[in-house]
């Protein structure tokens, strides 16, 4: 078979613009074959590209003999199609395409590695392995119009609420929050790390705009196997000057409120092919709010879980949280002990001004008011046992009247994997890092 080149030919229209409205026009459409069939005298193909699908039509004798023995085409070949748009109301989008050139610009195996016309999903590994094919699928092109349409909603809902996109090193010197879940890297003569949060950054830049987020990658040295865990992670971090933990209560929760809003609105679509348009709804606001010692008691005397005063939930009993209360909800005042060094203490210095967003048993956000002293975060420092040395240069930005600030950062991928109803979050990635998986 000759691989043809594209030449002087450019797509005039994405299968989202041609509707019935274009009947009776010529059209160059470009994708790939996600269907073909051969009925002897007549040949079907579903050409998909980014946005979906629309037939092209073949009967013999309306086309040239020369191009309908031309279509001889398998699964995903990539092609270009010049024709007609005619009124069809059984075909995808009311219209098929009825062809008087193709183009067979590259061609694939008789038999591909995954079922790519959707009739079966093939195992996710079979899939993550073959990632750039398994991503035209339509189920991915669904889960990742509604990723995209959450990413455009976040940045429009900030913008409009007077906050600034800012950008952080994901190249540091030193832990942001201690610990030991750090990818060490050689830069240049010295040791430095890979990024596992933005928040020291996102503090200091908290003192120049006020209002700050970023939407941008971190990196987990966790060896966690789980279904809601991987090492390359993509976060929203956002912080508010003169601003406390309850300012930001309510600004998060309004973010979610808009952003599910508007995949309703813009993506309803991807939503029924998921099967989520009676799931993912619209929640009312404010969202309901427990402290820590309420969700301790009631874990302990309603599930019959033991967990002390000062434990993390365990995911045991966070299922059985998720069972007893829907939809989402904050846990606040969460010990101390247990929170990062530059979180400040409640007036009960035994209680934190931290929270976390709950979607059922699912952690989707951490965040909370943080200490904008310097002696204060030496001191936290110093209790957390961390060398203060290690975080001269974040200490220095405290000398400049730092305003009193707050903050979250909410986890992109697994608030994707809720609103899509999938059960692993690596499908919400278009090229997951797990401690197994490098590549692709």
């Amino acid at each position: 078979m000759t691989i043809e080149q594209i030449d002087t030919w450019r797509k005039t229209h994405y299968t989202k613009d041609v509707s019935v409205d274009l009947a009776g026009k010529e059209i160059i459409l470009g994708g790939w074959v996600r269907n073909f069939r051969d009925l002897g005298g007549l040949k079907f193909i579903s050409l998909q590209d980014k946005y979906g699908e629309r037939q092209i039509t073949l009967k013999k004798g309306n086309v040239s003999d020369e191009l309908f023995e031309k279509a001889k085409l398998g699964y995903q070949y990539c092609i270009m199609v010049k024709g007609i748009v005619k009124a069809f109301d059984k075909a995808p989008g009311g219209v098929e395409i009825i062809p008087s050139e193709l183009k067979i610009l590259n061609t694939t195996p008789d038999k591909l590695p995954i079922d790519m016309t959707g009739e079966t999903i093939s195992e996710l590994d079979i899939r993550l392995n073959n990632r750039s094919l398994d991503l035209r699928s339509l189920r991915n092109q669904a889960i990742f119009e509604i990723r995209g349409d959450v990413l455009r909603s976040i940045r429009q809902f900030l913008l409009d609420n007077d906050f600034t996109e800012i950008t952080t090193p994901k190249i540091i010197g030193s832990a942001t929050e201690g610990g030991t879940e750090l990818f060490p890297i050689m830069y240049f003569d010295r040791e430095a790390f890979l990024t596992q949060s933005a928040q020291l950054y996102k503090e200091q830049l908290s003192g120049v705009y006020e209002r700050v987020y970023e939407i941008s990658p971190c990196f987990r040295a966790e060896k966690s196997r789980t279904k809601r865990h991987i090492c390359e992670i993509f976060v929203l971090d956002v912080e508010m000057a003169f601003a406390n933990m309850y300012d930001v209560l309510k600004i998060l929760e309004e973010l979610v409120h808009n952003v599910i809003e508007n995949i309703r609105i813009n993506k309803m679509s991807a939503l029924k092919f998921l099967g989520m348009e009676n799931k993912t709804l619209t929640p009312e606001l404010p969202f309901p709010r427990y402290r820590y010692e309420e969700m301790i008691d009631l874990i302990n005397n309603k599930f019959g879980i033991s967990l002390e005063w000062g434990e993390d939930i365990s995911t045991e009993a966070y299922r059985k949280l998720g069972e007893e209360i829907k939809g989402y909800y904050y846990i606040t005042h969460w010990p101390m002990e247990i929170k990062p060094f530059y979180i400040m203490p409640s007036k009960d210095p035994k209680y934190s001004e931290s929270f976390d967003l709950q979607m059922g048993w699912l952690e989707l956000t951490s965040g909370g008011t943080r200490v904008h002293s310097r002696k204060q975060l030496e001191e936290a420092l110093e209790t957390k046992g961390l060398n203060h040395l290690s975080f001269e240069s974040h200490l220095n930005a405290f000398d400049f009247g730092m305003p009193p600030h707050a903050g979250f950062g909410l986890g992109i991928a697994r608030w994707i994997t809720f609103l899509c109803g999938l059960d692993d979050i690596r499908e919400t990635v278009m090229y997951p890092r797990t401690p197994d998986r490098l590549t692709p």
